[in-house]
């Protein structure tokens, strides 16, 4: 960024300069862990902010919301700060850059949709460590930078450290602040990576507090397709509103999976009705999980990975934290990030129903997110129940806060709570409310015989659910 300044850069992200106007000679970056140089991106900050970094002798820093006396200390100080309306341009902006600096070789994938893109991502980042790429992913075992609303994925990609061949980036179908959806997000991080092939997984309704219908939906995860400025579209042809995505396309090849380009059948998976991966070679055999296989393996023949890459990519796959993860044998203990209505049903329809045991589910509501979220949880969850396991199998019911273990953005308001437990008393479904996550656990564990099945479900508060396990197994002394 040498030649950038930042009278320049304020141009280009639709922003307002105060104080003077320096070099940028860094990298984009967080606050915390800004060296001299670095451009940090913030979405608010203070005066007490703006002293840190002029501490640290940033080049600039870009916010949405200045607060306090942070322009004044900023001009006082000598410190570049840049105002914008939508503090996403600016991070758009950044991944442009990184990808342009440091990865301007590579061939690019950017995968979205409402569940699975993690698991697709890291199935494909895994496929072409297999065959030999060095490979940059912003879905890792340990921690998802997929959010792109902030300037982790640029600053990693910038210190990546060595030649990127291909980049697999993760692009949240939607995001958005609490006051306000961050509209176009798919589009705008799509065109900022410029990527080869784009992968859709699903549609389904989420995020009801930002978007109010499976039309919004559409409209923003679209974005990433409408972004394809050329390369290949791997599309979900099982979803009827991601295989309408074909029609957006125009000079672009697309390859379709669930049915006609690439399918699961009998024994196992066909690409141009040959056998590619037999059923016995696949990680997982669920029904949601086979669809995430088939969109790795399409974004893999679309960038020209050979068949015996892409077999060793997928028979040697370790999944991602809380994807059917098993965190214990007897009983059997299952963690999953279902955080929506699809995700929930897929979820219950793929639990093990043994003969002669119990079911054992703990849910978790989801915090600040609203009410209409956790009532079509609630819904979805007892849609499950009725579905695949109240006609065969006793079971239990044990729904959380999670309290002790969410943090302040994550906190389940008593709407939320009202809202979930209501839609379950309509219905007759007994269940037991715990607003601590451990003392949700603990009931389930300490119930449980060793022929039963426990299934903990939900997003952020349930993150934290395998070590509150090992410390109750401790205790137990199971």
């Amino acid at each position: 960024m040498t030649k950038l300044k930042t009278s320049l850069l304020a141009q280009m992200i639709n922003g307002n300069l105060y104080g003077p106007d320096h070099s940028i000679k860094g990298i984009f970056n967080f606050l915390n862990s800004a060296s001299p140089g670095d451009a940090v991106i913030r979405y608010w900050i203070d005066e007490i902010g703006v002293k840190i970094a002029a501490e640290k002798n940033v080049s600039c820093i870009i916010t949405e919301d200045p607060r306090g006396h942070a322009i004044d200390v900023a001009e006082e100080m000598g410190v570049s700060l840049i105002t914008v309306k939508r503090i996403e341009i600016a991070n758009a902006f950044a991944l442009k850059w990184a990808v342009e600096s440091f990865a301007n070789n590579s061939k690019r994938v950017v995968v979205t949709g409402t569940n699975g893109k993690s698991t697709t991502a890291h199935l494909l980042y895994n496929i072409l460590n297999e065959a030999g790429f060095s490979t940059y992913c912003n879905t890792d075992a340990q921690s998802e930078f997929n959010t792109l609303i902030d300037p982790m994925v640029s600053k990693q990609i910038a210190q990546y450290g060595q030649n990127i061949e291909y980049l697999v980036i993760e692009v949240s179908e939607v995001q958005g602040l609490p006051d306000r959806l961050m509209e176009n997000h798919a589009y705008m991080m799509t065109e900022a990576v410029s990527p080869d092939v784009v992968v859709v997984t699903n549609i389904a309704l989420d995020h009801v507090n930002l978007v109010k219908s499976i039309d919004e939906m559409f409209k923003e995860t679209s974005g990433s397709i409408k972004a394809l400025n050329k390369g290949v579209a791997v599309l979900n042809a099982l979803d009827s509103l991601v295989f309408k995505m074909k029609d957006y396309l125009t000079n672009n090849e697309y390859i379709l999976f669930g049915k006609g380009d690439l399918y699961f059948q009998g024994e196992g998976i066909y690409y141009d009705d040959k056998l590619l991966i037999k059923e016995n070679d696949l990680p997982f055999k669920s029904q949601h999980f086979i669809c995430n296989i088939m969109a790795a393996v399409g974004a893999a023949i679309a960038l020209g990975i050979d068949n015996k890459s892409i077999k060793k990519g997928i028979v040697s796959y370790q999944a991602l934290d809380r994807r059917f993860s098993i965190l214990n044998q007897n009983p059997l203990i299952i963690d999953d990030f279902a955080h929506n209505p699809d995700g929930i049903m897929a979820t219950i329809k793929n639990i093990p129903l043994k003969s002669n045991s119990t079911i054992i589910i703990v849910s978790a509501i989801r915090g600040s997110r609203g009410r209409e979220i956790n009532q079509l949880n609630a819904k979805a969850l007892i849609k499950g129940l009725k579905t695949n396991i109240l006609r065969s199998h006793d079971f239990k019911l044990v729904i959380t806060s999670s309290i002790d273990v969410v943090d302040q953005a994550n906190t389940v308001t008593e709407d939320e709570k009202e809202s979930y437990l209501e839609e379950l008393k309509k219905e007759n479904i007994n269940f037991l409310f715990r607003n601590k996550l451990y003392d949700a656990i603990k009931f389930a564990l300490s119930s449980a015989h060793k022929n039963d099945t426990i299934l903990l479900i939900g997003a952020q508060g349930m993150d934290p659910a395998q070590e509150v396990v090992k410390s109750v197994l401790k205790e137990l002394e199971l």
